[in-house]
């Protein structure tokens, strides 16, 4: 089978456009370093494997967080519930105390576990390969839990979107 011929060049600006139509789940990666928890916003995170149990996250080239939390070698992927738009927002910013008036405890690795998530999952970093201007980081899940009663964060055409009782789009 030969490859397609590519007949127009795609742009990042019509590549977040059109993947902004995919809806993603919100988490925060979460770690605990020498100098306290350390944290960021993540929407590239996905099941790869149930045997063995794996996940993957792509933090971005440019993240200042991403190469603290691969030192420590674990962390823990909070699935943010639909009340914590705000806490989305406060861990995606640079040069603040993303931790500040933020609840949480710590998982059986040591990573800090967000208070009142969807769920949980405490990872190991396993691999890392390049993806352009992410990395594709490969965890295996150590340890998990989820919440029966609440629902999903999510990220839609570039905005927050989120579901009514019934688990309908709102």
């Amino acid at each position: 089978m030969s490859a397609p011929t590519r007949t127009r060049a795609v742009g990042p600006a019509a590549l977040r456009s059109v993947l902004g139509t995919f809806c993603t789940g919100v988490t925060v990666i979460t770690a605990l370093g020498p100098d306290g928890p350390l944290g960021f916003s993540c929407q590239s995170f996905a099941s790869l494997s149930l045997d063995p149990p794996l996940i993957l996250i792509s933090p971005s080239r440019n993240s200042t967080t991403w190469p603290k939390i691969r030192e420590i070698g674990h962390f823990c992927v909070n699935i943010l519930a639909e009340e914590h738009e705000q806490l989305s927002g406060q861990m995606a910013r640079s040069g603040t105390d993303k931790f500040a008036d933020v609840e949480w405890d710590t998982t059986p690795l040591g990573a800090p576990r967000l208070s009142g998530t969807l769920a949980w999952l405490d990872c190991a970093v396993t691999a890392e390969y390049d993806g352009g201007d992410h990395t594709i980081v490969v965890a295996e899940v150590h340890d998990l839990a989820a919440s029966p009663h609440a629902n999903p964060l999510l990220y839609y055409r570039s905005k927050y979107a989120a579901l009514d009782q019934n688990g309908e789009r709102a």
